[in-house]
């Protein structure tokens, strides 16, 4: 059987090892934690969500929703462990952190085609199938070694990871529960500010002391993910219409629209760890604390985990790999995940699915089809690696991304439209996909 090696256990490696291993090929899986940990990993277990426990969106009039029902379509084990281990979020996918690693590992290892090797690697193997999904926390180390085999210098982005809160630390006389516009039920909480509570709370986050970044890096944060108190420099009411828009909410104490809130989501089964949803930070510890602590509802809060800021790494992808996602000078080397310049959990293992299925086509002497560009996989894959006309950054998973139909047609079937021809084309590819690699 075909054995690929597979750099890297976040979501984009455990998905391309399980595309693998579940079309009768053997997998060994290099993973450098518990050797070593980056900056923002604490478990030792594969697929470690960090930033957020959430999936993004359910419903298929997203684009994140039609991602979703692709990644099943072609067998993801990621949603399957997700929609086990599910916590109420409204029409978002989110998990409960702790058991969705678990799941996923104790799966992996378990097979018989599976090899987990924990020792961190500086050094790229030469021969075989290789994928590096190293995502965007990449060593030190293995990075230069990117770099000196691409002949590219870094690109590189800021990301920040949003606190989260001990449930029973929260003041339910004060907080409430409900969702925007009533979608979702009550999953959840709400902190109300007044326009007064606001505007001292805004002023706070201007003054607050940062995290300095160091004298060689520049700051470029990915909008999708900005922290607080960059969108608080934007202007006095960029929060109010952004994380904290209070629209569609309404206080029980009150009977009216609060001026501004803050939403906090359920972050495991238990109902133990809530996260503060959009507060991705990288103010100091001691100033999160006391700024954090001024918002109504978290004057006692207790944090289970403080915002923090790393630097995320990623490949000019365009210029570097093949529609196939391998190194155009190195055709049995593959790249994945964020380390390719898509964003975001689901982006990133849906495209660990599909380096698995080429990597694999590859090493079996097939050509890899490409995955349709009417789907959104497709067309994110394209996005990565297709050159545009200015510089290449980090891309979501959106609509906008997706061949427009033919002809005309009206705005509010747009999206619903375009799902039913990706869903279709996607469903073709399955089956293509499963007379070529038959499944076990």
């Amino acid at each position: 059987m075909d054995e690929i090696t597979i750099i890297g256990g976040g979501l984009a490696g455990v998905e391309a090892a399980w595309q693998v291993l579940q079309r009768q090929g053997r997998v060994r899986l290099f993973e450098m934690k518990p050797v070593r940990f980056s900056p923002a990993h604490k478990s030792e277990k594969l697929a470690e969500l960090v930033c957020s426990n959430s999936l993004k969106s359910m419903s298929s009039a997203s684009a994140s929703g039609l991602l979703k029902a692709e990644m099943k379509l072609l067998g993801s084990l990621l949603m399957e462990a997700a929609e086990s281990f599910r916590v109420p979020a409204g029409q978002a996918l989110a998990v409960d952190r702790e058991r969705f690693s678990s799941c996923i590992t104790e799966r992996l290892v378990s097979h018989p085609g599976f090899e987990l090797v924990r020792e961190e690697v500086v050094r790229i193997p030469e021969a075989g199938t290789v994928i590096i999904a190293t995502g965007p926390l990449t060593s030190e180390a293995l990075a230069m070694e990117i770099e000196r085999l691409t002949g590219s210098s870094r690109l590189y982005f800021y990301d920040a990871i949003a606190p989260v809160v001990f449930a029973d630390s929260i003041d339910m006389q004060i907080v409430f529960r409900a969702s925007r516009y009533g979608r979702g039920g009550d999953d959840y909480l709400n902190c109300p500010l007044t326009r007064e509570e606001y505007e001292r709370f805004h002023e706070q986050l201007l003054k607050a002391e940062t995290v300095p970044l160091r004298e060689f890096e520049q700051a470029r944060f990915f909008e999708g993910c900005l922290p607080v108190e960059e969108m608080a420099r934007r202007g006095k009411d960029t929060l109010a219409f952004g994380p904290m828009k209070p629209v569609g909410l309404r206080d029980p104490r009150t009977g009216r629209e609060p001026y501004a809130v803050v939403q906090l989501r359920q972050e495991d089964i238990c109902s133990e760890l809530y996260g503060m949803v959009g507060f991705q930070t990288r103010l100091r510890y001691p100033e999160q604390e006391r700024i954090f602590r001024s918002i109504p509802g978290l004057s006692r809060a207790v944090f289970a985990r403080l915002g923090s800021m790393h630097r995320n790494t990623y490949l000019d992808s365009p210029r570097l790999l093949a529609p196939d996602f391998s190194l155009r000078q190195k055709p049995m080397l593959f790249f994945a995940g964020q380390l390719t310049g898509v964003e975001g959990y689901l982006e990133s293992a849906a495209t660990g699915m599909a380096v698995g299925i080429f990597a694999l086509l590859k090493s079996r002497g097939m050509e890899p089809r490409p995955i349709p560009r009417e789907s959104a996989l497709g067309s994110l894959v394209r996005y990565v690696t297709t050159a545009g006309s200015g510089e290449f950054s980090p891309m979501n998973v959106n609509f906008g991304l997706l061949p427009p139909l033919a002809g005309k047609v009206p705005r509010r079937l747009k999206n619903q439209l375009l799902s039913e021809r990706a869903l279709k084309s996607m469903a073709e590819y399955a089956d293509w996909l499963n007379s070529k690699l038959p499944l076990k």
